[in-house]
């Protein structure tokens, strides 16, 4: 299907993956592709490739929306807007992405953090649609989290971290110290992926059935979430990554945030099961792609 909005292009930059997607939105999309995060010019090279062919094949773009793996520079003021700062992914601290995409497209760029253009793209198609504020967070091998505030994700001195609040650390019951390079035992050094693994000896995927794994990933996540609310209020938690999809975490998750909130909310979407206040985005893995998306349509529709 073809609308008559404006053709855009998005790009979910991630850590291990580049989703590139041209369209108008979740029913209009005219080409996809899928990169593997390697290094810097060889990642973007592809991507401009794809920017390319897609630009030769449907016609230009009015815009190019890029939401990407942080922590990133999201002030146009400053000399380093569009750009990766300190991250432990290899070779791509200071990486002007946004710079150097926009080149390729040759069109306004916007640009955001992944969990932002998720949140965003929820708010539109999926799971936070017609709820102001609602929150993002997504659990895989780090933890992010981002806020939709009157439509627009929340920023401020830069973008949110909610992968770094502190969570209680019963150390005796876990020992483990926490894996996060600057905080230790920050939300994101307990319960990420790459935390499950480091704790556990096993990655995720294959510590399926063992419920202690999860009942603890959910005591982490239900803390986080039960500060998430006290401090934002938000209408709704979306949770979605790799890790917070498992089966059967939400539903922890839910019990552990009910009991942390301790009847002090009186309003409906806190009481009960929390079944419709914690959920799983509804957009899936194609959530950060289209909110890249969402985030070009927005720029689009300014100029």
């Amino acid at each position: 299907m073809t609308t008559s909005a404006p053709l855009l292009a998005g790009i979910e930059a991630g850590g291990t993956k580049f989703l590139c997607a041209v369209g108008t939105g979740p029913d209009d999309l005219r080409a996809q592709a899928r990169i593997p995060t390697t290094t810097p010019d060889r990642t973007l090279a592809e991507v401009r490739a794809f920017l390319d062919g897609a630009r030769a094949a449907h016609g230009p773009f009015a815009a190019l929306g890029v939401a990407c793996f942080g922590p990133v520079d999201l002030d146009r003021a400053s000399p380093t807007w569009g750009r990766i700062l300190a991250t432990p992914k290899p070779g791509w601290s200071g990486v002007d992405v946004a710079g150097a995409l926009g080149a390729a497209a040759g069109v306004p760029v916007a640009f955001d953090t992944d969990v932002d253009g998720a949140a965003v793209a929820e708010g539109r198609w999926g799971a936070g649609r017609g709820l102001d504020p609602f929150v993002y967070l997504t659990v895989g091998t780090g933890i992010g989290g981002g806020a939709v505030v009157h439509g627009r994700p929340l920023h401020g001195l830069g973008h949110p971290e909610m992968g770094h609040l502190p969570v209680p650390h019963d150390r005796v019951a876990d020992p483990f110290p926490g894996c996060c390079p600057y905080h230790g035992d920050c939300l994101e050094g307990l319960a990420s992926g790459t935390a499950i693994a480091a704790r556990w000896g096993r990655p995720a995927p294959e510590l399926l059935d063992r419920p202690e794994v999860w009942d603890l990933e959910a005591a982490y996540l239900g803390a986080a979430v039960a500060s998430i609310v006290w401090t934002l209020s938000p209408r709704r938690v979306i949770v979605g990554g790799g890790v917070g999809g498992v089966p059967g975490l939400l539903e922890r998750v839910r019990a552990q945030v009910s009991a942390r909130l301790g009847g002090y909310l009186a309003q409906p979407a806190v009481s009960g099961d929390l079944r419709d206040f914690v959920v799983a985005p509804a957009l899936g893995e194609r959530a950060g792609v289209l909110g890249a998306l969402a985030l070009a349509a927005d720029l689009a529709g300014r100029a």
